[in-house]
């Protein structure tokens, strides 16, 4: 395995090491300066070092990654000036992803995983709106209510403001107006079409850290032309996945190469607006999970589009072109060039406003973890396309998917909105805790999967109702099948061990460790948001 990806050469080569990659990244430049293909250039690197990918595609054109790229004289020029012996145009094993289920596998999490924290900055509530929903996600977990989508919510919200006089002296006042405003709320963010991000089958992670069986890294590339037209969704949507992550991963320390690497894409607006607690907390994140093998790439137009704090956590940077026409962008470029490590031979003030498009100046983290000298630098050019696949090219990449059939079919089963409908009518469940319909995933010579299909999975189990009045201090989930828990103790408690897992076992095991753990998972939510609430909010 190669130590490092190139990503470019100036008077030396820039290569970005792996095994210090989980010490995150920046890469910045105004609109149209090459960010997109760095990035490219970067997601291909990991991939090929067996690092799996997640990126979102702003504007659609990172989805070429899923291509060969075509014959250009001038990119194999460049490429024999950078010393690439061994370029070639080639593919990388790409399993698209749409919050919307229209250009990828839907991408989806349940009420209860996304927590009232992220969901009240989902839906710009205030302090007393989030502890009202806070109060209803408790009855939820007390009464053993699943919180899976939309209509669960409404339900659970419904239900609470009938018994408001009853659990005032447990909970705390809720008012029927408050609960009226979130349900409000509610349906703004639906017609937004952030309902389709609720619900079944919800998102593995593990799905998202898979291996070919010839070793390469998924790049799991996230359409987000149009989640991006709700920025406050798009941004909750990443900081949730960034939680989770955090949450679920155990403790590794740092890694010979990263478990994976998360390309936060317009990542100033995970800051726009968010409250002084959250941006700090944010910061722990980021801080934090480089320890569980996870790196954190954030690409925006600006580095002063950061925080200072989260800025600071950065080691590996790549800056293309800024504009400095008025006194503030000539004071944005001098601060821009404060953040790398002088260079003797550069000027680096002057060269951040004339590099060409595709050049750019670099700076990694050597061996021994200081940052390198700044380079100026010409960017390697890519092996896959530099544009976006056709839809019928997207169709065919997904029918090769490991993961066809999966995630496609949504799932609706008895939930809080039908044990509520059923206490109040009298009525049985509507329907049996069943698992998803699952269709099998054609297999293709030519798939750079190897054919190989994950096995479907069993939705979780109802957990049971609990005593809102007595404390379960003793309960604990059933054992789980591994992935979650208590198998993320067991590894930090164990250290981990046994044999090395070929690729194909990888693919797996990451199917059948997330089998076992949703009813855990589930009983354990109100652990879980505490968790997360120490994470984003104190």
């Amino acid at each position: 395995m190669a130590d490092g990806i190139l990503i470019g050469r100036g008077d030396r080569p820039c290569e970005l090491l792996l095994s210090r990659a989980n010490r995150h990244g920046l890469v910045a430049g105004a609109t149209g300066t090459g960010k997109t293909v760095t990035l490219q250039v970067m997601a291909e690197g990991f991939s090929r070092a067996g690092v799996p990918v997640f990126c979102a595609d702003i504007k659609g054109d990172l989805s070429g990654i899923a291509a060969p790229g075509k014959p250009n004289p001038k990119l194999e020029a460049r490429a024999r000036d950078l010393g690439l012996a061994d370029f070639a145009y080639e593919a990388s094993p790409v399993l698209f992803w749409d919050v919307f289920g229209q250009q990828g596998h839907p991408l989806r999490a349940t009420v209860a995983e996304m927590g009232p924290l992220l969901l009240s900055r989902m839906l710009e509530l205030n302090d007393t709106q989030e502890g009202v929903l806070n109060i209803a996600f408790k009855v939820a977990d007390d009464d053993g209510l699943l919180l899976l989508d939309f209509k669960d919510l409404r339900a659970i919200l419904g239900h609470v403001s009938e018994r408001s006089a009853e659990l005032r002296d447990h909970y705390g006042q809720v008012s029927k107006t408050t609960i009226g405003t979130i349900q409000r709320r509610l349906l703004v963010l639906e017609q937004a079409g952030g309902e389709q991000f609720f619900g079944e089958p919800a998102l593995a992670l593990q799905d998202l850290m898979l291996v070919t069986p010839d070793g390469r890294g998924a790049v799991n590339v996230l359409a987000a032309d149009k989640l991006i037209q709700s920025p406050r969704l798009y941004a909750t949507f990443l900081l949730w996945l960034l939680s989770e992550l955090f949450e679920e991963l155990p403790e590794v320390g740092d890694l010979e190469k990263p478990k994976l690497v998360f390309f936060f894409d317009e990542a100033h607006l995970l800051f726009r607006d968010a409250p002084r607690a959250l941006v700090e907390k944010v910061e722990q994140v980021v801080r934090l999970i480089r320890s569980k093998g996870v790196g954190i790439y954030f690409v925006t137009q600006n580095p002063l589009d950061l925080p200072g704090t989260v800025l600071g956590q950065l080691g590996n940077r790549v800056q293309h072109a800024l504009r400095a026409f008025t006194p503030a962008e000539q004071k944005a470029v001098r601060a821009a060039a404060d953040t790398f490590r002088p260079n003797p031979r550069l000027n680096v003030t002057e060269a951040i406003t004339h590099l060409a498009v595709g050049e750019a100046l670099v700076s990694a983290l050597q061996a021994d973890g200081s940052p390198s000298m700044v380079e100026q630098a010409r960017i390697a050019p890519p092996r896959g396309r530099i544009g976006p696949v056709t839809p019928g090219e997207r169709t065919a990449l997904m029918a090769k998917s490991p993961l066809a059939g999966h995630y496609d079919t949504a799932v609706d089963r008895e939930s809080a909105y039908e044990r509520l409908v059923g206490r109040a009518t009298g009525a049985p469940a509507s329907g049996p805790w069943g698992t998803a319909p699952m269709a099998p995933a054609p297999v293709r010579s030519d798939n750079p999967w190897g054919g190989a299909v994950l096995p479907p999975r069993p939705l979780p189990e109802a957990p049971p109702p609990r005593s809102p009045r007595i404390p379960q201090t003793s309960r604990q989930a059933p054992p789980a099948q591994g992935g979650g828990w208590g198998d993320v103790l067991g590894s930090v408690l164990s250290g981990g061990g046994g044999r090395r897992e070929s690729p194909l076992e990888s693919m797996a095991k990451s199917a059948a460790r997330s089998v076992g753990s949703s009813m855990g998972r589930q009983i354990g939510n109100a652990v879980l948001r505490g968790v997360l609430g120490s994470i984003l909010k104190r």
